[in-house]
């Protein structure tokens, strides 16, 4: 991990979402990876100490079954192949909420995937990741609770790939991270349902990436 001054911090940041492409960010990140190479990524912060100073994460990783230190694993060799990348940016502050940014490529041709924040790092099972992460937690996990696991209380990233495989995200709730904060991304087999008194849901775990948050 790098700590890194908030201006040079945010400076990155901007760029990053200021992006126009969505295979933009892992594409520069690692243009010198190939398929099936090892997995790789870099993940840095700032530490928000007052609650009036900016928290920035940057993570990035080319995803493969997983390996002690991954920065990325997939589960699912067809729907995340070995290769594929993602990048994911997130700043949160108490003044303004928190911004997440996901980015992928390589990922199966138009088609729906889901995507969460979720408390734990990833590990060898989907299920090592834990549950969302929400802001006003659920008494009762797993969460099934509409009034807990929304698009408000959770970060959702949802995203639909272009004929090339990428897709592009993003999230902004009200909220900022405090001393609980979460550990990775997590990507799931369809989009997250959100119909009128149901929590979101969006199947089975298909890939995860770590991020310091």
């Amino acid at each position: 991990m790098k700590r890194l001054p908030v201006v040079l911090a945010l400076t990155s940041a901007v760029a990053l979402m200021g992006a126009g492409t969505a295979a933009a960010a892992p594409a520069a990140a690692e243009s010198a990876q190939s398929p099936g190479a090892q997995p790789s990524g870099t993940s840095f912060s700032t530490s928000p100490g007052a609650q009036s100073r900016a928290a920035v994460a940057f993570a990035h990783g080319t995803f493969a079954p997983y390996v002690d230190g991954a920065a990325a694993t997939t589960y699912d060799l067809d729907r995340v192949p070995a290769g594929a990348r993602a990048s994911v940016f997130s700043l949160s502050s108490g003044g303004v909420g928190t911004a997440t940014k996901l980015s992928v490529s390589g990922l199966q041709p138009d088609r729906h995937y889901g995507a969460h924040v979720h408390e734990n790092p990833c590990g060898p099972s989907g299920d090592d990741a834990g549950p969302h992460f929400q802001h006003v937690q659920d008494p009762n996990q797993p969460s099934t609770d509409p009034e807990y696991a929304n698009p408000d209380n959770e970060v959702w990233l949802d995203f639909t790939t272009t004929s090339h495989g990428n897709g592009f995200a993003s999230s902004h709730v009200d909220w900022s991270y405090d001393d609980r904060r979460p550990a990775s991304v997590v990507i799931h087999e369809h989009h997250t349902s959100a119909e009128p008194g149901e929590a979101g849901s969006a199947g089975s775990r298909l890939a995860c990436i770590n991020v310091d948050f």
